[in-house]
């Protein structure tokens, strides 16, 4: 082990790969409806962590407002996040609208809790001044 290195445990280590994968995601509720309570949003991040261990994910943060919730999701690169993301939106809809069909009811019809769309980025590690700069920094081998 190099002296200069020490264990990230946000790191993951595979057998040929060595990653280091946060995702800040946003769902919006369809029609951006104010349909989320503080007992719902309680319930949609235990589900959500659920699906995040399914996985092999970590949801390391949870918060929403009544239409809309953030995650930060700590993900191995094995995982598509589409994928994850349409687990995290699906199984949560089925869930909620199941154990809150009457104050949903109110808000929403039809199958769905989330908006088809979704907001995701990238986040964690160097800023990306410092990235590119480290990057430019590289030399080439000589001839």
């Amino acid at each position: 082990m190099s002296p200069r290195w020490t264990p990230d445990p946000d790191v993951r280590r595979g057998r040929s790969v060595v990653s280091h994968l946060h995702a800040h995601l946003v769902f919006t509720t369809k029609y951006r409806r104010g349909a989320l309570t503080d007992p719902i949003l309680t319930r949609c991040q235990q589900v959500m962590a659920e699906v995040c261990r399914d996985f092999g994910a970590e949801l390391r943060e949870f918060n929403g407002e009544d239409d809309h919730v953030h995650l930060l999701v700590h993900y191995p690169p094995s995982v598509a996040l589409s994928r994850l993301v349409n687990s995290l939106k699906g199984v949560s809809s089925r869930y909620l609208r199941r154990e809150f069909a009457g104050h949903l009811r109110n808000y929403l019809w039809g199958e769905h809790l989330w908006s088809p769309s979704y907001f995701a980025g990238s986040c964690g590690g160097a800023p990306l001044t410092v990235v590119k700069e480290y990057i430019e920094t590289q030399k080439h081998p000589g001839p």
